[in-house]
């Protein structure tokens, strides 16, 4: 078996998991937006990683998470006007912590391989399934219909895939 010859750091590990993840999330949105195109959408893809949120209504499952979170927290309602920037941050704050902790994971093993994405892509999208219907943001996983789960796992395993291969770049570099 090959190793490094100077092992990562765990802050290192930690750092090129956070750029990793963050790449890893720019693919699993290559994905989405993929679908939202083949779908009739229009905006380019700027106008539409961005699009704005109105009300926490209308905000995407990240957003919900994180409102439920802080104003579990605070005992305070949040805004609607904070939904857009909370529900953004939120959306790339989960993609890059999650490669935080796939990095320190990756990172501790001798040599990161690129095939460590898919299982990280695939648990990705198993904990969404589990842990979000418990939430009530999403249906039980049988209640969707296989091409609704095929483009979602689809995406998770392109986030998985990217984050990997961003990491394994990284430790080249490091």
């Amino acid at each position: 078996m090959r190793t490094r010859k100077h092992p990562l750091t765990p802050l290192a590990a930690a750092a090129a998991g956070l750029l990793a993840g963050a790449v890893g999330t720019v693919c699993l949105d290559a994905v989405q937006y993929l679908k939202y195109r083949r779908g009739g959408g229009t905006q380019s893809p700027q106008a539409w990683e961005f699009a704005p949120v109105d009300s926490w209504e209308t905000a995407p499952d990240p957003g919900q998470v994180a409102k439920r979170v802080i104003e579990g927290f605070s005992q305070r309602k949040l805004p609607d006007r904070a939904a857009w920037p909370l529900s953004t941050a939120a959306h790339w704050g989960y993609g890059s912590g999650a490669g935080v902790a796939y990095g320190i994971v990756a990172g501790s093993r001798p040599v990161p391989r690129l095939r460590y994405g898919l299982p990280l892509g695939a648990g990705l999208f198993a904990n969404d399934y589990t842990v979000l219907p418990l939430a009530g943001l999403y249906q039980p996983i049988w209640k969707y219909d296989a091409r609704t789960l095929a483009w979602d796992l689809g995406g998770h395993l392109a986030y998985g895939t990217g984050t990997a291969a961003t990491f394994w770049l990284l430790t080249k570099i490091f």
